[in-house]
């Protein structure tokens, strides 16, 4: 008998637990399978939207009750289960304490919302005929209090959340976090299917030895047989076609019980190499294994790549530390991208298409690394499927986050154990994950209390991590790694992010990844990235309000509330002094009004993309090639909202870019150029304070992020006033010769055009080119003096915009800083947007959807 898999997606109903008040305590169809709670109470008008305006406080009663979801099934043949034919019930997901019963009788308890469950013994009874299946849901929130008070020994705390999340194994951010909202969900929220087979192929995996040459490749597959096991076949089909048979026979080894294991081996002389998106393609081979006559049949994608994590010593012996560098195929990567969080608070509706138009726009946008932060959930296949299919390089984290897990308690250590296991087993196959991290920010945290509550770096005996008030680290540095390197997960394993191999502090700058907040302090473009880097940046980031339309979506019709400060924005930002935050980083660097509120929306998105841009580009200029990796990647925190919320997204959660996409995108380009000022104070003799020589400089950098040489370019920089007059210009380097993969100092002169009075610099506006030797612009910088706010612009008299041949032309007279087109019209995408304009050039942006005649609208700095 061939495995048959029947759904069970269809007739699922649902009500609240008993006791319940009546409008609750009857069954009602759900919305959608897999589902949870808030998504079917929502289908039924039973509560509001709690993403709509202030709604979140109406629903938080949802969370402390249980509810119980309920359908039947068919099961072929006589009963639930016989002799030699199976029938397995499969929860791929259960949120998260359930009891789950098969025709009355419990067949299975969860606790851990990660977790695959396979139930294969289900005590029905003789006879054909329908099944029920009920699944009760019990109270995280009230679970995990109860569990607190279990265990008052614990050292319970967190940032973030209730610190009761540590001790429930659901995704954190559901507890709220500084930019989601509280919203405690249940219910079965990945699919349920029922399993019937004598034997089938119960897991399928390889490895893939790729040695430094990158040619001569072995590939040693695996198929584990469930039940009575025949021949089992392998193939290997190449990304174009080429079927690729085993070197050596098949061989078999037999399990106790019913069941075996089976490998094959494939050599490959020549592969197909997989790389990350803008250093080569993409080709994935499929290998599957059948089990005798077609009796069942498992297939699994592979990508073939050398990905290692790079920490070596410098060539330079006053650059202390490490890197801390990705290499795939031999080639290094600098690797630009963003955190992710889950892109809805209530994930099932989150469908496949939506999945694969957030990683466009990450692929889009220059983004090579996309790390799937703790605080979410084990992302779905799709979004792994299409990170592999899209050449994006994925970090991965085990999901716990900002606080200290009570891994005193065995029961926990174990659900941890198996959830790892679960979860690598899931994911291994998949080119795209190059890293394994253990946690988000718990080091950090555990450094932050008092006497870091007997951690110490130093102390390598596991029985003693238990001990200490930091027992989790026996999760981090004992479980974790153990299942990773046990099972395959093809990838090395990092402690945590941050962490620093070898020290017991996460924030050295010298080894390891940071996450770069600095304390929070505002943002000062001027001086501050390039001395706070790291040899990799996991996190960093700037806050900035949504699109208006994202805004207008959660306020009332004609609300009173349309403005910054109200009460209803205020709530859909959860960042902890948001107002304060935001008041800083606008009034040390920019003026601003908060009315019209389009206006201040664009104050806010323009501060968060000059601070992502600069940072980018100052830490950009530290890869400085081999040997030189200073810093080898920066993920902005973060690409994607969960709800409509102001936060560090540079995409809004209804997928609108705000500026800083653009401006990232744009410092990840393959060729840039970069400038900043530096002001020189030379003491005439040195017992003065008071009589200084000083030299207002610009030092200029190129970069190239292509793995070929690129020769006979030039370097041209031009000066304007800000009234428009060219001051200046002059070629600072012709006949370039870019290295492949690494920035260049170019220059470091005097601001050209200044007449050495005091100040005088601030009114010149720099336009530096990297010129091909076509002629063509591989990159463009436009730099203006910073702090903005001291700056007297002026308006254009002549600022030009026309829509064309599928792109806006923008010109102007004058120096303009960030010109952002706006436009009312549905399904518009720009490919960039709030650029830099000077007088004497024509600047072209992309659009899609907007047709010559159609209107748009400027907004700039002024």
């Amino acid at each position: 008998m061939s495995k048959k898999t029947t759904l069970i997606h269809e007739n699922w109903v649902f009500r609240q637990a008993s006791p319940a008040p009546s409008e609750l305590a009857q069954f009602r169809p759900v919305s959608q399978f897999p589902t949870n709670v808030h998504l079917d109470l929502l289908h039924h008008g039973l509560i509001p939207d709690p993403f709509f305006a202030k709604q979140e406080v109406n629903v938080q009663w949802v969370g402390e009750k249980g509810w119980v979801y309920k359908t039947s099934f068919a099961t072929p043949g006589a009963h639930w289960v016989l002799g030699g034919e199976r029938h397995v019930l499969v929860l791929e997901g259960l949120d998260t304490y359930a009891i789950v019963r098969v025709n009355g009788s419990e067949v299975l308890r969860s606790d851990n919302m990660f977790v695959t469950h396979r139930v294969d013994d289900g005590g029905g009874e003789e006879g054909e005929g329908e099944n029920e299946l009920e699944i009760e849901f019990d109270s995280a929130f009230l679970v995990g209090k109860k569990i607190v008070e279990e265990w008052p020994g614990h050292n319970w705390g967190c940032w973030n959340g209730d610190a009761s999340r540590l001790a429930v194994r659901k995704a954190q951010y559901h507890y709220g976090w500084d930019w989601g909202p509280t919203l405690l969900t249940c219910g079965p929220w990945r699919p349920v299917y029922l399993e019937s087979y004598n034997s089938r192929i119960a897991e399928l995996y390889f490895t893939i030895h790729v040695p430094s040459s990158l040619h001569d490749v072995i590939i040693t597959a695996t198929a584990e047989v469930e039940g009575p096991c025949s021949e089992v076949v392998f193939a290997l089909t190449s990304a174009s076609g080429v079927k690729i048979s085993p070197s050596t026979a098949s061989v078999s080894r037999f399990k106790s019980g019913n069941g075996a294991i089976t490998e094959a081996r494939f050599e490959i002389t020549d592969p197909e190499l997989w790389f990350p998106h803008g250093y080569g393609a993409q080709p994935l081979y499929r290998l599957s294994a059948t089990l005798g006559d077609r009796i069942d049949k498992l297939s699994k994608t592979l990508g073939i790549r050398r990905s290692q994590l790079i920490r070596r010593k410098f060539d330079d012996p006053e650059q202390k530390g490490e890197t801390f560098l990705f290499e795939i195929n031999n080639v290094s990567i600098f690797c630009g991208g963003s955190n992710w969080i889950p892109a809805d608070n209530f994930i099932p509706r989150i469908t496949d298409e939506k999945y694969q138009e957030w990683l466009g726009l990450l692929a889009a946008g220059n983004q090579v690394m996309v790390r799937v932060w703790a605080g979410g959930i084990y992302e779905e296949q799709i979004f792994y499927e299409t990170c592999d299919k899209l050449g994006i390089l994925v970090w991965q984290d085990f999901a716990f986050a900002c606080g200290n897990y009570p891994a005193i308690i065995p029961e926990f250590r174990e659900n941890v154990r198996k959830e790892a296991i679960d979860t690598v087993m899931k994911l291994r196959h998949h080119p795209s994950i190059v890293i394994w991290a253990g946690n988000n920010e718990d080091y950090a945290y555990i450094e932050g209390q008092p006497n870091q509550l007997g951690y110490k770096h130093e102390d390598k005996d596991p029985d003693n991590w238990l001990k200490t008030g930091f027992p989790a680290r026996y999760i981090y540095e004992k479980i974790l790694p153990e299942v990773v390197v046990g099972y395959g997960g093809g990838a090395p394993y990092h402690p945590g992010s941050p962490f620093t191999p070898g020290k017991g502090d996460s924030a050295d700058k010298t080894a390891g990844d940071i996450h770069q907040w600095n304390g929070r302090t505002p943002y000062s473009p001027a001086s501050q990235f390039d001395t706070l880097a790291g040899r990799f940046v996991s996190e960093f980031g700037m806050e900035a309000f949504p699109d208006i339309k994202t805004i207008d979506s959660y306020l009332p019709k004609d609300s009173k509330d349309r403005y910054p400060q109200s009460s209803t924005i205020d709530h859909h930002n959860k960042a902890t002094g948001h107002e304060r935050r935001i008041a800083l980083y606008l009034v040390e660097n920019i003026r601003y009004t908060f009315s019209p509120i389009e206006q201040y929306i664009y104050a806010t998105q323009l501060m968060q993309a000059e601070c992502l841009s600069t940072a980018y580009r100052l830490w950009r200029r530290q890869w400085q090639g081999p040997g030189k990796e200073y810093v080898a990647g920066a993920l902005v925190w973060q690409i994607n909202d969960c709800w409509p919320v102001t936060s560090w997204a540079i995409v809004d959660y209804h997928l609108r870019p705000k500026h800083a996409y653009f401006a990232v995108k744009r410092e990840l380009e393959k060729f840039t150029i970069g400038m900043k000022r530096v002001q020189v104070n030379t003491p005439k003799d040195k017992y003065t304070n008071a009589y200084t020589n000083v030299d207002e400089r610009v030092q200029v950098w190129i970069g190239s992020f292509v793995t070929e040489e690129t020769k006979g370019a030039s370097v041209v920089i031009r000066a304007f006033h800000l009234c428009g007059d060219k001051v200046a210009e002059n070629t600072l380097k012709d006949d370039v010769a870019l290295e492949s993969n690494r920035s260049m100092e170019i220059a470091d002169i005097r601001i050209p055009g200044w007449d050495g009075k005091p100040d005088s610099h601030r009114d010149i506006v720099l336009a530096a080119y990297l010129i091909d030797k076509d002629g063509s612009t591989l990159a463009r910088r436009i730099g203006f003096f910073e702090p903005l706010k001291y700056l007297n612009l002026q308006i254009p008299k002549s600022l030009k915009v026309s829509v064309e041949d599928g792109c806006v032309r923008l010109s102007t007279d004058v120096p303009v800083k960030g010109v952002a087109v706006e436009c009312t019209k549905k399904g518009i995408a720009f490919e960039d947007n709030c650029v830099d304009l000077v007088p004497d050039e024509t600047v072209r942006i992309g659009v899609k959807g907007l047709a010559k005649g159609d209107d748009v609208t400027l907004r700039y700095l002024s």
